[in-house]
């Protein structure tokens, strides 16, 4: 029989292992997140993902900087470019990193209610319309092209060269690839093609899908033989290919009521935030008040993701490692330190 005093003494040990070991896993548990006393956790920050590639190639490029260089935790919310637009005036999400300004209604209202803050312009350099490979008009000495078009330059030289463009089905007639039914600029390409007079020596040619259009443009450079049609910057197909735009009017508004007879205006694409990140993540706001690139840039990265079938999360890491000059002078050095180490 244990004597009352004994007993006492064994209860101690227990409640003293006992203790030791909630202790233990307590370290075990916290890991790299431990807090330091006096030091507050930081928030998770949301990006918002509209669905198209460049995108969430931004997307990741942010996220590297901010997980590694500003130790926030991320994460992505899918949706719509409507949905998650109105997410970020909510503050449901933190970051839009690639805000087609034109393509939203209420951007202006949003801007003029301060629902949202614009802190960047992320590029300006985008451009949309009637394309050819460069080979059309210069030739390829070394793969034997000739020079097809030699002084095509303006949407008035097209006519000319109807022929070089002969249409498969239509030998009468050029044929001309449009954009995506279903897309906006489908509508503005085709009264284009019409309000030029291009209708007299081209048949307008519309894919059913980007695959589609992208096929048909690789197929061509692939044989050295002429295309001309609808396509955009940035994008993988212009990074990768040697293509020249076909020069239109420059914008003008009346022009562009009259038919849309002139240059398609560039679209600001802002980086954006949430009212919330201010006091939120403040140096993360300092960062991305600095962060710029072009639609060039943009189009190498998603060219590298193409032809190396790699997602954009590598896309991001090739980016940052080829960019060196460009990004360090985003953040301070501390922050350059880490993030280096992290797509090593």
């Amino acid at each position: 029989m244990i004597s009352v005093k004994k007993g006492k003494r064994i209860l101690t040990i227990i409640l003293g292992m006992l203790l030791v070991g909630i202790m233990l896993v307590s370290v075990g548990c916290s890991g790299d997140g431990e807090k330091t006393p006096g030091e507050v956790e930081k928030p998770k920050l949301v990006f918002a993902d509209a669905g198209w590639d460049s995108m969430c190639f931004h997307n990741d490029v942010a996220k590297l900087i901010i997980e590694n260089g500003y130790g926030y935790e991320t994460e992505i919310t899918p949706g719509t470019t409507m949905v998650t637009f109105e997410g970020l005036k909510r503050g449901d999400i933190d970051i839009y990193m690639e805000t087609w300004t034109d393509n939203i209604n209420t951007y202006q209202e949003a801007l003029e209610k301060e629902d949202i803050k614009e802190i960047a312009i992320n590029y300006s350099d985008d451009r949309q319309g009637f394309y050819v490979p460069t080979y059309v008009i210069k030739g390829d000495l070394e793969r034997g092209i000739e020079p097809l078009a030699p002084d095509l330059k303006t949407i008035e030289d097209l006519p000319t060269y109807w022929e070089i463009f002969r249409d498969p089905e239509d030998k009468t007639k050029g044929r001309i690839y449009g954009a995506i039914p279903g897309w906006s600029v489908d509508e503005i390409m085709s009264e284009k093609v019409k309000n030029y007079g291009l209708d007299e020596t081209y048949n307008l040619f519309r894919p059913g899908s980007e695959t589609a259009l992208s096929t048909s443009l690789m197929k061509a450079v692939k044989e050295g033989e002429p295309w001309v049609g609808y396509y955009w910057e940035p994008s993988w197909i212009v990074g990768k290919y040697d293509m020249t735009y076909i020069e239109e009017p420059v914008y003008d508004e009346m022009k562009w009521n009259d038919g849309y007879v002139c240059t398609i205006p560039s679209v600001k694409i802002t980086v954006c935030v949430s009212n919330e990140m201010f006091d939120k993540a403040p140096d993360v706001v300092e960062f991305l008040k600095k962060y710029q690139t072009s639609s060039l840039l943009t189009s190498e990265a998603l060219m590298y993701m193409h032809d190396n079938d790699v997602d954009t999360l590598e896309a991001a890491k090739w980016f940052l490692r080829e960019n060196k000059d460009l990004w360090t002078k985003w953040v301070p050095e501390d922050v350059v330190t880490k993030v280096e180490e992290a797509i090593k």
